[in-house]
Formats: C-alpha cells, structure tokens, sequence
C-alpha cells in the first residue's frame, strides 16, 4: 500500500487542479493521497467528485503557524490538520482570518514590487490565486514577466524572508492550531520540522509539549530532510507516542518532486485514520 499524506492543488499553490490531482496520484500507483492545500479546504469537494477506482482521498489541509524557534524566537512551522469537520464554526474564523492575512501580505508584497518597477499586476495574482494566495503565486508572475528564470529563483532572489519585498503575516500560534484541531475531531501532524533550507528551525522541545496538548504526529520522511533529521523526527515521535508520516509535500510544476517520493507506514495511516472523528476517508 502506497501512501502520500501531503500534496497541494491549485486551491492553494500547486499547479494541478484537484481532480487533476487525484487523477495523477493514481496514475503514480498510489493507494491513498491527502489533499492538503493551505488554509483552505475549497479543493475537497472537486478531488473527491473526481476520485478514481481503488484509491482513497485523505481531505486534510495544511496551516500557517508560528511556533518557537531553536534560539527562542518565533518561527513558521505548517501544522497538517486531517479528517477534521469543516464546518467547527471556531475553527472556520480562524481560517477566514488566515486567509485574509495572506490576501493583504501578497498584495503589500505585489505593490512594493510595482512601486519598484517589476512587471507585476497584484489584482491580476490574486484573482488567479483567491482566498489561499500565497508567495508561489507572485513567484509564477514574476517567471511569467521574464523577471527571473524560475519559481525557485523567484523566492532566492526577491520572495526570500531577508529579501526587500517580504512581508510577514499573523500565523496562528502552534498550541492553538494543534488545540483547534482536535477540536473539530482531526488529527494534527507537524510538518518538515527540520527543513533547513527552509530557515529557522522549530525548538524540538516544543513538539514535547504539543504532544501533551493532542498533537497526533511528526512527518519525518520529507524531501527537505536529510536521513539524519528524518532519523531525529522518527525517534522524537517513538519516546512520545506520536504518529510518523511520509509525503511527496507534491506542488506539481512549482516543485520538482513526484507524487509519493516518500511514504506513510501502513499501520501509521492506521492510526491516524483511527483517532480522527471529524470526517472520514473517502474511497474511490
């Protein structure tokens, strides 16, 4: 059984449509895909119409957080949020919330890049991108106007947290996320804790903590890690009794990663599927 808990659709930013999405999973051989697009749940409806025979759609979606950094500080850290109920009126404003930070952060960004001089229309992005707008969208725009020569190159150069154009968001605090979570009956799981090229790293300590307040589970075998920080992830989750996953963390053509290069334990999707209540897997 083949399982990849993390992929992104053009709900949010990938570039595949959902039923695209599901589509390519299963031509990838996977038997389960979860739909996790950030901060949003609006890709589920078409990824579940769209599902083929024989495989079995995890609806999930990815948040934007803040948690504690190795040296204090505050840092952003994505939560995984699975099978939760989509209609938990306290968890839906606060996704509402999120959403309108990330509409107003891309159109600050988009607006110094114009008063700059860069050919980039933000009311044209953000029509393109709705609700779940996010930096892949300005950096598709800016590969589109001839400005750089990739997405990657897009966000070493001018989309970077060190870059002129960067403009921080209100994330929602880890412990509240993970709080919300279970509150809507799903199962939260941190991601790619320790992807380094990403920027500061979440304190490990803090996932003790989390444990303690109903997270669920790590990802530890992610293509931002190295086999020595997924080896950190796994024995993390052992002495806390969390559950491991394995993903693609799949963006279609904005990342060169393929559906299911890494992997969910049978028996870890299992459990997880186990211990969530909000809503169920849908088979195909």
């Amino acid at each position: 059984m083949r399982i990849d808990l993390h992929t992104h659709s053009t709900a949010s930013d990938g570039t595949d449509g959902p039923a695209r999405l599901v589509r390519a999973a299963a031509r990838a051989g996977l038997d389960v895909v979860a739909l996790t697009d950030h901060d949003t749940t609006s890709g589920w409806d078409e990824a579940a119409a769209a599902l083929p025979p024989g495989l079995r759609l995890v609806r999930g979606m990815e948040m934007s957080c803040t948690g504690r950094g190795e040296d204090g500080a505050p840092v952003a850290v994505h939560l995984l949020a699975y099978l939760f109920d989509p209609q938990d009126p306290v968890f839906v404003a606060e996704l509402e919330r999120l959403r309108g930070e990330r509409v107003s952060r891309i159109r600050a960004m988009g607006t110094r890049m114009a008063e700059d001089g860069l050919p980039i229309d933000v009311d044209a992005v953000l029509v393109q991108a709705g609700p779940a707008a996010g930096r892949p969208h300005l950096a598709r725009a800016l590969v589109e106007a001839g400005v750089v020569p990739t997405v990657s190159d897009a966000f070493t150069e001018l989309l970077s947290p060190r870059g002129r154009y960067y403009v921080p968001k209100a994330d929602t605090p880890l412990v509240d996320a993970v709080k919300l979570v279970t509150a809507a009956g799903g199962v939260p799981v941190v991601a790619h804790a320790r992807a380094r090229a990403r920027g500061r790293l979440l304190a490990l300590d803090q996932i003790e903590e989390l444990a303690e307040l109903g997270l669920g589970g790590v990802e530890a075998d992610h293509p931002d890690h190295s086999e020595e920080d997924a080896r950190t992830m796994k024995d993390l989750a052992r002495g806390l009794g969390l559950i491991v996953t394995g993903s693609s963390d799949y963006h279609g053509d904005n990342k060169d990663v393929m559906l299911g290069r890494f992997t969910t334990a049978p028996e870890a999707y299992e459990a997880l599927v186990d211990r969530a209540s909000g809503v169920e897997v849908i088979a195909g």
